[in-house]
Formats: structure tokens, C-alpha cells, sequence
């Protein structure tokens, strides 16, 4: 133990550079990590007493909100999820972090329009005010081409259903004394994509597209619609609100699951390291949707697009209002819905 102790005392720091070039590097990955981690949620408010429905509610992004609205002392979280198991224990994890939230889980099938309005008589029969919704859900890469309702599966899991489940619940979320709030989770890859046919916004004559394209056209839809029914509610004189938000790369969400380059285990241990650099983490990825639900100082923020906590421009595509209103239009039809001509209240055409 003496040479040891001696040995170390008359070592010399400044003999090798490897101790300067380990800190370098350590240094190097912190500010990266931090950098590519985003901006956290800049306000701290709490939220007692509301009632907020998270879709996707035990995905990656859509725990880590739930764990983060718990904690502000959200009144009561309504889990919709495609698992009872799995919504289950994500109530149980809830109630042992924020044991005064109330969690209740609901089963919501995206791919199945019959299974939207189930879901929305459920929480309409408990909760006649909703305060938020957040619409966090989604697939890329899906396979299983069309689903029961005869869409593409990206169009209807990532913005058909949650446009019918927000048309649905419009009447409670405007009875919120907070003013209902509406997050719906886009993705920048909305920039990647085309309308070919703008008497078709939703690409429904589209024949063949890859599950790219369709993911990133379904991001771009959300968009549009977003910003259609912001301009609605803002002349309906509702103190509704809606945007849009990125949450960013995000690792750990399964979202990746179908791609076809991450099926070869190769390719996942090849990627795993620069996804842990790269790409934020679930809780990461959710301080953006947590800011738009819980900071008041957003509660006249209507129609807009946030990426890091912050407001950001959206692409020309997705600033044409007169699309925006026809895939608005498309969207109400594709779901069953019509529009009264006072553009007041929304009704579905079968009953």
C-alpha cells in the first residue's frame, strides 16, 4: 500500500497527454448531448384540476408527458392506449410518483374510426369538460398497407383519427374555464413532403407511396389541419387553442421498429451510438408538448409550430391557407363529419 500511495504521489500529470485528451473528449460528447437535448421546458406551473386526454399515452414520448403533467399535479389523465396491460402499469407508475393524480385507462384503436368515437362516449360519460388533448400517438414504417376504414395506415393512425378525436371532443374542451388547449405532435419531416394533386390533399388517389413518403405527408397534414382549425375557432370566437410542435429526433420510442435497416441487428448495434449521442431522450422529447399544455403564457397562442420549447416558421407548403382549408374540408368528409354553414358546430353525417 506504501508503494502504491508513493507511486502515486510522484507521478507526474502533465508526463501524458491521454488524461488531457480523455477530458477533451468527455467534454466534447457532454456538449453535444446537451446541445442535441434541446431547450427544457422554461416555466415550472402547475395544473391542478384539469382533465387531459394524452393519446400514445405508453409510448416513449407519451410516458414521459404523462410522468411530467402527473407531476404538475394534473387533476386526472385520461391514458388512451392500444394495450389495457401496458396502460395498466403506466396508471400503477403514475400513482406511486403522484399519488393524488387520478389515471384512467381507455382503450383507443387509431386504425379504426368505430374505435375514436368509443373512446371519446367513454371519457365524454365521466368528464364533460376536457382541458387539453394531446394527440401524441403515431407509426411510420407501419405495415399492414390499408387499414378497416379503407386508409392509408400513416394517414389514419397519424392524422385522420386524432382529427376526428379532436373534432369530437371540441364541445368539452370548450368548456374548459382554462381555455382548451389542443397539442398535436407533428415531425420535421413534414418538410419532405408533396402534394401531388391539390384537388386530393390527403393523397387519396395516390396509388403506390413508400411508408417515408407517407409518414411525412401524415406530419404535413397535421400541419394544415392545425392551422385550418386555429382560423375556425379564432372566428367562431372559441377560446380554444391548437399547434403543432416537433418533438425532435427522439431515441427509445419503438418508433423505428418497421424500418426496414433497423431489422438487421448489424444495423442497430452500428447505429445504437450515435442514436445515445444524437437523438434526446423521451423525456427530452416531451418538454415542447409539456410547455404548450401547462405555460400560460400560451393560452392566446393559436395556429403555430414549436420545436425546443420555442416558436419556429413552418415551410411555405404549409403556410397555403387555401390548402390548408381544403385538406381541412377532405379530412371532414374522409372522417364522416360535416360542417353546419355557420362553420359553428360540427355534426356526423350518420348518427
Amino acid at each position: 500500500m506504501d508503494e502504491i500511495k508513493k507511486a502515486l504521489s510522484e507521478a507526474d500529470p502533465f508526463a501524458s497527454w491521454w488524461p488531457f485528451i480523455l477530458a477533451g473528449v468527455v467534454f466534447v460528447i457532454g456538449t453535444v448531448r446537451t446541445y442535441m437535448g434541446g431547450q427544457p421546458c422554461p416555466n415550472g406551473n402547475t395544473i391542478p384540476d384539469r382533465v387531459i386526454v394524452v393519446t400514445g399515452a405508453t409510448g416513449g414520448i407519451g410516458r414521459e408527458v404523462c410522468r411530467e403533467l402527473a407531476r404538475r399535479k394534473a387533476g386526472c389523465l385520461v391514458l388512451a392506449c392500444r394495450s389495457t396491460e401496458q396502460g395498466d402499469a403506466l396508471r400503477e407508475l403514475l400513482r406511486r410518483e403522484a399519488p393524488d393524480c387520478t389515471c384512467e385507462v381507455q382503450i383507443l384503436d387509431l386504425r379504426s374510426f368505430d374505435s375514436v368515437r368509443r373512446f371519446v362516449r367513454q371519457v365524454q360519460t365521466h368528464h364533460p369538460t376536457v382541458d387539453a388533448l394531446v394527440n401524441c400517438a403515431g407509426v411510420i414504417f407501419q405495415p399492414g398497407g390499408h387499414t378497416v376504414d379503407g386508409y392509408e395506415a400513416h394517414l389514419q393512425c397519424n392524422f385522420l383519427s386524432h382529427f376526428l378525436l379532436t373534432q369530437l371532443f371540441r364541445p368539452q374542451l370548450n368548456r374548459s374555464p382554462h381555455g382548451g388547449r389542443v397539442v398535436n405532435v407533428s415531425a420535421h419531416g413534414y418538410t419532405a413532403a408533396k402534394i401531388v394533386d391539390r384537388e386530393d390533399p390527403l393523397n387519396l388517389r395516390q396509388l403506390t407511396t413508400s411508408g417515408r413518403d407517407a409518414f411525412a405527408h401524415s406530419k404535413l397534414a397535421i400541419v394544415l389541419g392545425s392551422r385550418a382549425l386555429a382560423r375556425k375557432l379564432v372566428a367562431e370566437g372559441h377560446q380554444t387553442t391548437v399547434n403543432c410542435c416537433s418533438p425532435g429526433l427522439v431515441r427509445g420510442t419503438g418508433h423505428l421498429r418497421h424500418s426496414p435497416i433497423m431489422k438487421a441487428l448489424f444495423a442497430k448495434v452500428l447505429t445504437f451510438p450515435w442514436m445515445w449521442l444524437f437523438m434526446k431522450s423521451p423525456a427530452q422529447g416531451a418538454h415542447t408538448i409539456v410547455r404548450l399544455v401547462t405555460d400560460p403564457a400560451l393560452a392566446s397562442c393559436n395556429g403555430d409550430f414549436f420545436n425546443d420549447c420555442e416558436r419556429v416558421e413552418v415551410s411555405e407548403l404549409a403556410k397555403d391557407d387555401e390548402l390548408a382549408e381544403r385538406l381541412y374540408q377532405a379530412a371532414l368528409s374522409a372522417v364522416g363529419l360535416c360542417e353546419t354553414r355557420e362553420n359553428k358546430h360540427i355534426k356526423g353525417k350518420k348518427e
